[in-house]
This record gives structure tokens, sequence and C-alpha cells, in this order.
């Protein structure tokens, strides 16, 4: 795969607030590649510096070996879908998804083949001649889709195009775009706050906070393999401890030794460990377990969470677990039940921090 788009130290200020500070990222050539993060963390403002829609205040912008940092929009090659789908209210969904090709002078028989192919892939041939007030949101998204494919543009810029949607069509069309992405090949960046779409749909996500990149990685290394402290705690839900360094592979926690299969180079540590690692346990070993008290159950049909209470000289902290129905020990657990757990050297991921917890 050659690099299809790289950013290059892109900083982007508004006032005195800091909306990006030098950002640096490649994209490779047909990947779909999410930039996720909290409401404020420069995501959007990253999307609309790519598409010359915000000038940035310093930094690159490549993009197939071409600088395109200081060009209008107009001079590049994308294609873009905004959450508000921006549909032109008194145009057909034939007109609407035209509209490009006509503004760029193409022969009405490359329009109508276009048209039909675009039609044909997202599902809404018999939808052609009928206005957006006349379509479902996820049909207006489709045609929204298929109007910045259109002129077949290099680039596929996403603005949180299903945030408007209910949770089953969004489930849904996300499947969809995943799939017409990678049947089409097109180089796709799309932005979202959604985690579950994030992980769903992209090949990397790219996670931000506060206008910088706190990781880059696949989905899966991602939520196994988090950086930070925010990288874990906002993928998925995760347990943040504070810990002491023992040895290069041993820590204490809760004044308890832990054996970690990472290798340990400072004193001060902080643990996370997701709640599927944490398993109730019949056994007391000298090493990786803990007593607790079960604070709260919430039955979720093939498995409940699981609020367990530990303290240690008088400092109290309450663990999520998963408590899968035959994957622990016991499986008569109440509030209030004593319990045994162990937490195993694989499940402890030390991470960099800047979170008081």
């Amino acid at each position: 795969m050659t690099h299809y788009l790289t950013v290059k130290n892109v900083s982007k200020s508004f006032g005195k607030f800091q909306a990006l500070q030098n950002t640096s990222f490649e994209v490779q050539e047909g990947e779909l590649v999410c930039i996720l993060g909290p409401s404020g963390c420069g995501k959007t403002t990253l999307l609309r510096v790519i598409a010359g829609l915000e000038e940035q205040n310093s930094g690159q912008i490549i993009q197939q070996g071409r600088e395109i940092t200081n060009l209008p929009p107009d001079q590049r090659d994308f294609g873009i879908v905004f959450q508000s789908y921006a549909l032109f209210p008194n145009l057909s969904v034939k007109d609407n998804i035209t509209f490009g090709l006509k503004t760029r002078k193409q022969s009405n028989e490359i329009i109508e083949q276009r048209l039909n192919e675009l039609l044909s892939l997202i599902g809404l041939e018999s939808h052609k001649n009928k206005y957006p007030s006349q379509l479902s949101g996820g049909e207006q998204q489709r045609v929204a889709l298929a109007r910045a494919l259109a002129p077949s543009p290099g680039l596929l810029l996403l603005d949180e195009p299903l945030s408007a949607l209910d949770a089953k069509v969004r489930q849904f069309l996300r499947s969809e775009i995943k799939n017409l992405q990678k049947k089409l090949g097109v180089t796709t960046v799309m932005v979202t706050h959604d985690q579950e779409e994030a992980l769903s749909m992209a090949d990397r996500i790219i996670l931000m906070n506060k206008g910088v990149i706190e990781q880059i990685d696949t989905p899966q290394d991602l939520y196994s393999k988090p950086h930070t402290s925010f990288a874990a705690d906002f993928i998925g839900k995760t347990n943040l401890f504070k810990a002491t360094k023992n040895t290069e592979h041993s820590l204490m926690m809760f004044g308890q030794n832990f054996e970690c299969h990472q290798l340990l180079t400072q004193n001060e540590l902080m643990v996370a460990v997701r709640p599927e690692d944490i398993k109730i346990t019949d056994q007391i070993t000298k090493n990786n377990t803990l007593s607790g008290v079960v604070k709260e159950i919430e039955f979720l049909g093939s498995y409940s969470i699981g609020l367990i209470e530990v303290s240690h000289n008088n400092q109290r902290k309450s663990l999520i677990c998963h408590l899968p129905l035959d994957n622990n020990a016991r499986n008569d657990l109440k509030k209030n039940s004593l319990v045994n757990i162990l937490l195993s050297p694989q499940s402890l991921k030390i991470v960099n921090s800047d979170l008081q917890i």
C-alpha cells in the first residue's frame, strides 16, 4: 500500500483556543480511517482543514504526492458528506446525485450511466424521482453518499454521517458504507464520536483529545493495547488503578503483589484492566488475587455487569467487571456477596496517564 494522504504538523487556532497542535498522520490508498474523539477535540476541524474549508495556521497536506496545503476546496480531489446531509430540497434524488457531474460539464450519456451505477449501489433505483422530503433519514444519507461519490473522487470525507439516525438504521448503514467503500476502493477519512462505529468500520483509528493525537492504531490494538489512560478510558469500559513497581515484571496494588507481562520501567504506574478480564475465582493465590464485596449487579441477558468494591488502608475502589454465565466459578452472586477476583498477568496493561483517579 502507498501513502495516499499525508498530514504534516498541522496546527489550527481560533483566537486563543488551540484546536489542533502539530497533528501528523498518513492514510494509505484504499484505507478507511476514523478520526475519533470527544466533542471539542479537534476532529471536525481537522477534516475541514483537509477539505480546505478551514485554513491551518501551519503544516502541510499532501494528497497522492501533490501538495494541496493552500489550494481552495474546488481544486482538491475529494467528495464530502456532512452530518446534516445538505441535500437540495428542491431537487429530486436523480438531480441531487448528478449535480456535481453537471457542473463539471459531463455528457448526458456519462451522467446517466454514473447515475444508474450509483442508484444500484445504494439500492434506491425506484426512488430516483422522489424528493428528499419523501425519503427516510437513512435513504437521505445514502443519496448524500452517492452525490459525494458521483464525480469519482480519490478521497471521501465523512463528517459524522450517521449521528442523526436512530440506532438500528445507524447499525445497518455503517455496514453498508463499509462494504461500499471496500467495493469501490476509495480512500476514506471519517469523523465520529461513536466508539462502536469506529471500532466496527475503521481499518485504523486516529484517537484525538484536546487537539492532539493520543494514538493511531487498528481497532483491535487500540482496544487491547491502549497507550494512555485516556485511550483506555475512552474506548469501551475500563478500570484504572494506581500501582507501584516491585520488580521488572511485578507491581503492588491494593497491598497485594501482581505479576505483569509488561516490562515495568517506572516506579509509579497506572494500570488499566478491562471488565471482561476480571475473573471470579474460588482459589486464593499468593499473587494476582483480591477480595471484594459485590455492590451492584446489572443483568444484561448473556452476562451481567458487576460492581465490586475492594479496600486497602481505609481506601475503597469499585471495579466494573463482566460476569458471563459460563466463565466464572460462581453463578450465585448476589448483592453484598464476598468474592475473590483474579487479575491475570496478561490482563494488566500499563498506560501513560494524565487522569486523576
